[in-house]
């Protein structure tokens, strides 16, 4: 049945009851109270064109597919034992999530082995989880147990739209514990070495909440529409978490064919009331950059009440590049929400909050690497723009020295460390590093304490993500922030694509020429690998000139040498799980030697 004749009421949907504790008992209370009302839709694009083909659910048929599937599962495994995940985008993703939930077994979200560059990811997770089943669908489910089989993976496979209606009639356990785990969310990062955070119930509730409460002050929400895959933190969260504890309507499409045309998310906004979206960064410079003046026809990006920006840090250029770009479509300027989260606190930590404008500090370049948040003028030379990701919700945020876990005060820069209800019970089978990350100390404060490796600053009570710990860069006793440098690179020369690049620092006897002059190892060298635009002569993509041009620009701005750039072909650099350039797999490669085959620019 077509998604636009089924009923469905804009506005704000009435709250649920705060007893309920798991997305199980949310699905049946909407169920119940709102049967009719759509809950799930998936926009199919397969064929050409901006719409889509839409496939939805109401909260009954959800229900009924949950219990369906859940009872499939609880016939087959234990409570407590694992089941991964290996389901295309869509709303059979959504029912297998919440079937395992409501079965008591730990979900483990994953995608499909058709997802290019990450098959030795999907190995390593599946090794490190040992999961007792996995969950697809029919047409997946070929590739899937090829996959199982040339990897020497035995669980067994469960074909969720296979499972038949009547099963929803079968008993099922009890609710499950809200204290207990709901499921392993993989954070993003090496293959050899997958990281399980596990998430109660508990856990994902209060962060659904937390996250209706930041974006939902001052804006009625009805709908959540996204494409980042489902597989990932905030896709899980803000696509079926929040809508399922929300009563809001869920749209979702596939990350693969937001990047083929990313009009067709502009469009799916457009279609729907009070939205709530998010995307990484280079997503909103993506569409501002590609979107046609004849795809922008029609587009109603006032009923947009969200854009939440999941990008640390975010960049205000790139909010107001999307602005420029689509104010004739009715887009608020005060819509743009950066935000700040990770898996280990099940995804959202803090927010701007629509309806204010955009939060931005202009701050000195030196001051913020010796760790002061120093505001300038912004038109200075040396100022950096950053924006401000507010504040958090029922958590508390502060700043600490990672050297001497001493807290700062406001306009220093240390580790962010958080506390509250949506922290993760901790990695996995791995003891050890629970302990370091989940379980600090601060002073007098009570309880305990996560560290998120990120390094950040308040300013008038704002949050401002300044970068990645273990991403800093220092060279010679100065520290410098990988995405300036890479800002700075990218504009240097326009063979450099866009958002495809990464600055990394090595040993100095891992780059061309080894020691320093006398003879002296440097502690740290800083590299730059960086991939060429497409459709570009080999003579306007120069190594040596680019080569050039960057260690110039990078050296006047930043006082930085760079003793080595790569440039190299189109999807060399790699990804994370959510689009964003993977530094630590860029080093890995770097390192292990797979870059020699492309010509370096001059050291």
């Amino acid at each position: 049945m077509p998604a636009h004749a089924l009923p469905h009421a804009p506005g704000r949907t009435p709250a649920a009851p705060e007893h309920l504790a798991t997305l199980p008992a949310h699905l049946a209370h909407w169920a119940h109270h709102s049967p009719t009302r759509r809950a799930f839709t998936f926009a199919d694009h397969t064929a050409p064109g901006l719409s889509g083909s839409l496939r939805t659910l109401t909260w009954q048929r959800l229900d009924l597919r949950t219990r369906a599937v859940a009872a499939c599962l609880a016939e087959t495994l234990a409570p407590g034992e694992r089941v991964a995940l290996l389901c295309p985008q869509g709303t059979d993703y959504v029912v297998g999530f919440l079937a395992a939930l409501r079965a008591g077994i730990v979900a483990v979200p994953l995608f499909t082995p058709d997802l290019s560059g990450h098959a030795d990811r999907l190995a390593g997770v599946l090794a490190d989880a040992q999961p007792a089943a996995v969950l697809t669908t029919s047409g997946a489910a070929g590739s899937v147990r090829g996959f199982l089989d040339a990897h020497d993976l035995g669980p067994r496979v469960i074909v969720t739209d296979l499972v038949p209606d009547d099963r929803a009639g079968d008993p099922l356990p009890p609710v499950p514990d809200e204290q207990t785990t709901a499921y392993l969310q993989y954070t993003s990062g090496s293959t050899r070495f997958p990281t399980g955070v596990e998430i109660t119930h508990a856990n994902v509730v209060a962060n659904a909440r937390q996250a209706l409460t930041a974006y939902g002050s001052g804006t009625p929400l009805a709908t959540t529409v996204g494409w980042l895959p489902l597989y990932h933190d905030m896709g899980l969260v803000l696509s079926i978490a929040v809508p399922v504890v929300g009563g809001l309507l869920s749209v979702l499409m596939d990350p693969v064919a937001f990047l083929r045309r990313p009009a067709r998310w502009l469009r799916l906004l457009s279609d729907h009331p009070g939205v709530l979206t998010a995307a990484p960064n280079f997503a909103y410079d993506y569409c501002a950059a590609v979107v046609t003046d004849e795809d922008k026809a029609g587009l109603r990006l006032d009923r947009v009440a969200v854009f939440a920006n999941g990008s640390e840090p975010v960049r205000p250029e790139t909010a107001d590049r999307f602005h420029a770009a689509f104010a004739g479509q009715g887009l608020s300027a005060d819509a743009h929400c950066p935000s700040y989260g990770l898996a280990e606190a099940t995804v959202f930590v803090s927010a701007h909050r629509p309806g204010q404008p955009l939060r931005r500090y202009a701050l000195d370049r030196e001051a913020l690497a010796a760790g002061k948040a120093l505001p300038v003028a912004a038109d200075e030379p040396a100022a950096i723009q950053l924006a401000a990701c507010g504040e958090p919700v029922g958590q508390q945020v502060r700043i600490v020295d990672p050297v001497t876990g001493v807290l700062l005060p406001p306009g220093e820069v240390g580790e962010i460390w958080v506390q509250g209800p949506n922290i993760g019970r901790g990695y996995a089978g791995r003891e050890t590093q629970t302990r370091e990350t989940f379980h600090a100390r601060l002073g007098r404060l009570s309880g305990r304490w996560m560290r998120t490796g990120d390094l950040g600053t308040t300013l008038d009570g704002q949050l401002l993500v300044t970068g990645r710990l273990k991403d800093l860069i220092i060279v010679d006793g100065r520290n410098h922030y990988p995405q300036d440098v890479e800002v700075t690179a990218q504009a240097a020369h326009r063979a450099i694509r866009p958002d495809r690049l990464a600055a990394f620092a090595v040993a100095a006897q891992h780059t061309p020429g080894g020691a320093a002059a006398g003879g002296i190892i440097a502690a740290e060298r800083a590299v730059v690998v960086a991939e060429h635009t497409r459709d570009l002569s080999p003579q306007a993509r120069d190594r040596d000139e680019v080569a050039a041009a960057v260690r110039a620009a990078v050296s006047a701005r930043h006082g930085l040498r760079l003793a080595d750039i790569l440039l190299v072909p189109p999807g060399a650099v790699p990804r994370t799980s959510s689009g964003k350039v993977s530094r630590a797999l860029t080093r890995s490669h770097y390192l292990d030697g797979l870059y020699d085959t492309y010509a370096r620019g001059t050291a």
